[in-house]
């Protein structure tokens, strides 16, 4: 969780378009991002994959009005409706794109090509049909943030006892790291997003460094089986309740159009 997910930035953006807060221009530029481009296959009418500029124009005629963000897990199909062939391709990528008002929904497969260092990166969007229901464990935005910082602190206790809550030099410089990447791109979200969605964003991809330092440095101070097993049941709640942020943070403008708050 150190990068945002494509999906959010197609999801954040396509929004922002459709609100009519950005340019076509400015939006997908902000969603290819230091890809080299983006195309979507398999839209209604269009034999070809065609590019992120035509593709939301055809969303929107077809009769998109905002875009939501999936991301699911074993076992959590995060942000999905349905049918299961579109569940499955998500779950794959780990994250999608669902469109509201038009059964559609945006699957990502990426294509890495060159030497590390200069990676050439290709995005292909695969428009599938989707079922039109409320998406799955998605809260509001409220839920997400108390959900978020309780259960953050419950597992800094448990990491901190077991010493894996990510100290020393080491996971200090990551995460300065973090904060000057996120210093470099302050604008979160795109325009149109309520300040607490931004705050709810911010939280959860701080909460999302934290446990991948946790993993990344390895059984810390959990020498004994029980004690990594500890360590594990502390993070898979965390990891799980920061996605069901992230999500919530993205979804935050289309759930607020619904309930007539715009």
């Amino acid at each position: 969780m150190l990068t945002e997910p494509r999906a959010g930035r197609l999801a954040a953006w396509g929004n922002a378009l459709i609100a009519g807060l950005v340019s076509p221009d400015d939006a997908v530029l902000a969603i290819v991002g230091e890809d080299a481009v983006h195309r979507v296959e398999g839209l209604p009418g269009e034999p070809a994959p065609v590019g992120l500029t035509l593709a939301l124009g055809r969303l929107r005629t077809l009769g998109a009005t905002g875009l939501r963000v999936a991301l699911p897990a074993p076992g959590h199909p995060l942000g999905l409706s349905g049918p299961p062939e579109f569940n499955a391709r998500a779950l794959e990528a780990e994250e999608a794109v669902v469109c509201h008002g038009a059964a559609f929904g945006l699957v990502p497969e990426v294509y890495e090509a060159g030497p590390e260092g200069d990676v050439h990166v290709e995005v292909v969007w695969h428009c599938l049909p989707v079922r039109e229901a409320p998406p799955a464990d998605v809260p509001s935005l409220g839920e997400a943030e108390r959900e978020l910082a309780e259960a953050l602190r419950e597992a800094t206790e448990v990491l901190t006892r077991l010493d894996v809550a990510g100290s020393g030099p080491v996971a200090e410089a990551a995460i300065a790291a973090y904060r000057a990447r996120a210093e470099r791109g302050r604008e979160v979200l795109a325009p149109g997003y309520p300040p607490r969605a931004v705050r709810v964003l911010e939280l959860a991809q701080r909460v999302g460094a934290l446990i991948s330092l946790a993993y990344e440095n390895g059984h810390g101070g959990a020498v004994s089986a029980s004690e990594m097993a500890a360590r594990g049941a502390a993070l898979r709640p965390v990891e799980r309740t920061a996605r069901r942020a992230q999500v919530a943070a993205y979804n935050s403008v289309v759930e607020e159009r619904e309930r007539g708050v715009r």
